[in-house]
C-alpha cells in the first residue's frame, strides 16, 4: 500500500514538472533563436501603423534579449530583459 502511494505521488510528480516545464519554455525569457525573430517581431509590429520603427526595435531587442512577448501590444511580463530595457529619457526601448 505505501509502496503504491509513493509511485503515484511520483507519477504526479513527474506530469506537474513536465507541465511546467513547457510552460517555461513558452513563457521564459530566452526561449528563442536568432533567426526566431523576425517572424515574431512580424506578428509583433503587425497592428502598427510605424511598422519599419517598430520591426528594428523589436529585432533589436529580440537579438538581445532573444525574448518577444506574445500579441501585438502589451505582455511585456514575460519577458523580463525586454520589459526594463529604456531609452535614455527613461521609456521602454521595445515595443
Amino acid at each position: 500500500m505505501a509502496v503504491r502511494l509513493y509511485t503515484t505521488l511520483l507519477v504526479l510528480s513527474l506530469l506537474l514538472l513536465v507541465t511546467f516545464s513547457n510552460v517555461a519554455k513558452v513563457y521564459g525569457s530566452s526561449n528563442l533563436r536568432p533567426s526566431d525573430c523576425k517572424p515574431r517581431c512580424s506578428y509583433r509590429c503587425s497592428a502598427t501603423s510605424h511598422k519599419k520603427p517598430c520591426m528594428f526595435f523589436c529585432q533589436k531587442c529580440c537579438a538581445t534579449c532573444l525574448c518577444v512577448p506574445p500579441g501585438t501590444y502589451g505582455n511585456k511580463q514575460t519577458c523580463p530583459c525586454y520589459n526594463t530595457w529604456k531609452t535614455k529619457e527613461g521609456a521602454p526601448k521595445c515595443p
